[in-house]
């Protein structure tokens, strides 16, 4: 703690007094640190390579872009993050509908000239490429897909025989996507778990892993683990309509990248998850 302690007061020019461990930190230990004057900032503590640079960019994109509200960031280095205290309880299972689904919708209005994005990113600490693509189809495929999926084989978290249907599957995508997608701004990793939220009131939004794709990624990823209800998509669709199929079809075929996210760290029930879906899909 003291080493700790002495970094912050070398880069802040006041000494914390506390610390206080918060939840969440997938990338690293999150905790909040005190201050004798009162104030409050949050750290997160990584080791070399954990990437915790990249995510101070990723918010800094949003503050400077986006009316997002996100934490500001005060210090980014590989392995240390010093962002502003923001008061909140995650939201999970209590979201202001109404307040996401604008926040979302705006965001999703900004657009680029290509998919991607103009460094490679984050989700879950794992690296997300992001090379500028004019063409959604093959972004989705081959910088999320078959990335991830390859991610997963390696670590030896998915087996060959779901890989090899991921790769049948990926041959098919024209059967199952538009072709006239346009490049929105995502969050990228929108789970309940990554919004803060005081008195059924928004004031932040956490742990963004960015880029520019298919508004739909965002949205699906938003259903995975029951996020936002019936009230978010009908305000959302106040803004931008949805087209037809995207929770018949395109919902769980995008949901297939979180998943295999998810089973590269963690493994077990999620291959289950993949393997149910590519059934759905006759894979």
């Amino acid at each position: 703690m003291t080493a700790l302690f002495d970094r912050i007061e070398a880069i802040t020019g006041l000494r914390p007094t506390a610390q206080n461990r918060l939840a969440g930190g997938s990338v690293g230990d999150v905790c909040r640190l005190d201050f004798g004057n009162g104030h409050k900032i949050v750290a997160k503590l990584g080791v070399l390579g954990s990437g915790l640079d990249i995510e101070g960019r990723m918010l800094t994109c949003l503050t400077e872009r986006t009316d997002l509200p996100v934490p500001e960031v005060i210090h980014a280095a590989d392995d240390l993050l010093l962002m502003s205290f923001v008061e909140g309880q995650n939201a999970q299972g209590d979201t202001p509908e109404f307040q996401s689904a604008d926040l979302i919708a705006a965001l999703h209005d900004l657009t680029a000239e290509n998919f991607g994005f103009e460094f490679d990113t984050l989700i879950g600490g794992l690296h997300q490429p992001n090379p500028q693509t004019d063409n959604w189809l093959e972004f989705f495929r081959d910088q999320r897909l078959l990335y991830m999926a390859g991610l997963a084989r390696e670590a030896e978290q998915l087996p060959g025989d779901i890989y090899d249907r991921i790769e049948a599957l990926a041959a098919r995508l024209s059967d199952f996507m538009p072709d006239n997608v346009k490049p929105s701004f995502l969050h990228g990793d929108l789970w309940g778990g990554n919004i803060l939220a005081l008195e059924h009131q928004i004031t932040a939004f956490i742990d963004p892993a960015i880029y520019y794709g298919d508004a739909e990624m965002d949205l699906a990823f938003s259903t995975l683990f029951s996020t936002f209800d019936d009230m978010f998509f009908a305000r959302y669709q106040e803004h931008r309509p949805l087209e037809p199929g995207f929770f018949e079809v395109r919902r769980d075929l995008y949901n297939l990248y979180p998943l295999l996210v998810h089973v590269r760290l963690f493994g077990g029930s999620y291959v289950g998850s993949v393997n149910l879906t590519l059934h759905g899909f006759g894979v």
